[in-house]
């Protein structure tokens, strides 16, 4: 059994890696399952049989990429170092999801959401584990150095998952650092939350040591 299974997960795997060159040569409205299946060296019927169609194919391929990145981002917020060390690697991913065109498909999508009411439910749910995560990042901030000012964790979480997505889709547009500084807006916030954790910390050391905080 294990032997007859083999090749349908390598046809697969073949025709996903296809459909991620493609998508980097051609975007979302351009890919073709004609070239996909050319590029993979198989028949369109296997692309139809392993995913039903061109949305199902790319569904596939954007749920395991993203699954991936989101795996990447957990792993990266569950290290025991500050928060900010840990937001400045987030904004270096970023950098990196840019050059492999992933943001690029990830937009594409997202606009496509927009009119097409399956596509559009499938990226919700695929980027409500964004926000899931950064709203548990946020929980652990405020465990750890008090109330987020008028801020829930769901909240702080929204924001700054869609900062990074506008600021994502004015990078695409060519919005970039002549004119306008989105990267060190981004990596700014990163200055702000190492203000707010140390001035926590050393709060919190004064008040430990029985000596009363400065006003």
């Amino acid at each position: 059994m294990a032997d007859a299974a083999a090749p349908a997960l390598d046809t697969r795997t073949l025709i996903l890696d296809a459909a991620r060159s493609r998508l980097l040569v051609d975007g979302y409205a351009g890919l073709s399952t004609r070239k996909v299946a050319e590029e993979a060296a198989v028949p369109v019927s296997q692309l139809n049989y392993h995913f039903g169609s061109k949305q199902g194919l790319i569904l596939a391929l954007f749920e395991e990429e993203n699954q991936r990145r989101l795996d990447r981002q957990r792993s990266m917020y569950a290290e025991d170092a500050p928060l900010w060390q840990r937001y400045e690697q987030a904004c270096d991913f970023l950098e990196d999801d840019l050059d492999s065109g992933y943001v690029r498909v990830l937009q594409e999508m997202i606009a496509a959401g927009w009119s097409n009411a399956e596509l559009g439910a499938a990226v919700r749910e695929l980027l409500g584990g964004w926000v899931a995560l950064l709203a548990e990042v946020a929980r652990e901030a405020e465990r750890r150095h008090g109330p987020l000012g008028p801020f829930t964790a769901e909240e702080l979480g929204t924001l700054v998952a869609s900062a990074f997505y506008g600021s994502e889709a004015l990078l695409l547009l060519g919005l970039d650092r002549e004119v306008l500084p989105i990267r060190s807006a981004l990596r700014r916030v990163g200055v702000l939350i190492r203000q707010l954790e140390e001035g926590s910390t050393a709060l919190r050391r004064t008040e430990d040591a029985g000596m009363p905080a400065v006003p």
